[in-house]
């Protein structure tokens, strides 16, 4: 069963930055663009105020977003959006911009810590409060959020990464500019392909799969699988950067409807213990999560419907990191032997976990990190 409905409009090609203002404009006339120093320093931040003030929109810039993060993050960034009153939330960069515009929205409309929007179940409820229409414009190709409802934002204080949001969050509108993402270095065009490869694979093996989710799962492994290599070599290629964009995209709509696996489980405690790169983490453990989950019948079926058997496909994202020039182990990473066993109890109460084709435990997920090292 499914209930499909898309809520963000999408907005995709080549120069499409420049319609920024005239797409603002119809939402309000008070924006808070939210990005970081690396999109400063590109220029983007620059060109899409220049375009916010030749609509006639007044803008106010937060440009302080770290990568991952955390709730003293989203605190500075509504400090600034409670004295600016804004009408339209503007999020111009990576997965944290978005996350932090997103949890700023939520706090801004709703009032309440964060931790009071912090999902524990996959069923939606809604905001009391409608937020402020939002855009989000991602100068990467990775991770989706730009059409996701939900935020990853950490704990300032525990360090825990909290999965925030109901339905109603999803970005007013999604900006696709491929020609934003040929200023990005090589390392983190590999990094966040991987972390969209790595959706696109776990998106389309899922307990909560459809029909429809696997329409973009195929479609989002189809473009990124073909782009990846070729973006690799060939950096300012616009075409290979139009196919990781829409293919990363893609993929996040497949994670609205079918939620991802425990790849991302076993990543997210090797950020926080170790500060692995997300998509360097989630990397390392799939193609020991893929041999693992190709064990039950169905995954093993769901993976030869991306049009390789789940050793090939294996192979193929180890072939990824190798082309990448990413670690290929943990012990590469850095990542101590001794701390496993608690790696493997944090990983086990990761939502993600529970959307797995193959059921796992504490121990399952101590032997793939032992696989992996």
């Amino acid at each position: 069963m499914f209930d499909w409905r898309l809520h963000t409009r999408i907005v995709c090609g080549a120069g499409a930055l420049a319609q920024l203002g005239e797409l603002t404009r119809g939402l309000g006339r008070r924006a808070l663009l939210v990005t970081d120093p690396g999109i400063v320093q590109a220029g983007h931040a620059a060109r899409a105020e220049t375009f916010l003030s030749a609509a006639g929109v007044a803008t106010a810039v937060f440009a302080a977003v770290h990568e991952n993060p955390t709730t003293d993050d989203v605190e500075a960034c509504l400090e600034i959006a409670r004295q600016f009153r804004p009408e339209v939330l503007i999020a111009l960069g990576g997965g944290s911009a978005m996350d932090t515009a997103k949890g700023t929205n939520f706090i801004l409309t709703n009032g309440g810590p964060l931790r009071d929007f912090w999902v524990a179940s996959p069923v939606r409820r809604g905001f009391a409060s409608p937020l402020l229409p939002s855009i989000a414009i991602p100068t990467t190709a990775g991770t989706g959020s730009e059409v996701q409802c939900h935020a990853l934002i950490a704990d300032a204080t525990t360090h825990a990464k909290m999965a925030l949001g109901e339905t109603g969050a999803e970005p007013t509108i999604a900006l696709l500019d491929p020609e934003l993402t040929l200023s990005l270095p090589r390392g983190v065009t590999a990094n966040v392909g991987i972390d969209a490869l790595v959706h696109a694979i776990e998106t389309a093996v899922t307990k909560p799969r459809t029909p429809l989710s696997l329409l973009f799962s195929h479609e989002a492994f189809r473009l990124l699988s073909a782009s990846f290599g070729l973006v690799l070599r060939e950096p300012n290629n616009l075409e290979a950067r139009e196919g990781m964009l829409l293919g990363s995209t893609w993929a996040g709509l497949a994670i609205e409807y079918s939620m991802l696996g425990i790849a991302h489980s076993l990543a997210n405690p090797l950020t926080a213990h170790f500060g692995t790169v997300h998509g360097q983490a989630v990397g390392v453990m799939l193609p020991h999560v893929i041999r693992f989950n190709a064990q039950y019948p169905a995954a093993h079926r769901a993976y030869e419907a991306l049009g390789h058997t789940p050793e090939a496909l294996a192979t193929l994202v180890t072939g990824w990191l190798e082309q990448a020039q990413m670690h290929t182990t943990l012990t590469e990473c850095g990542i101590t032997e001794s701390l496993l066993p608690t790696l493997a109890a944090e990983a086990a109460r990761q939502w993600t976990a529970t959307f797995n084709p193959r059921s796992v435990t504490v121990s399952d997920l101590e032997m793939l990190y032992r696989a992996a090292l």
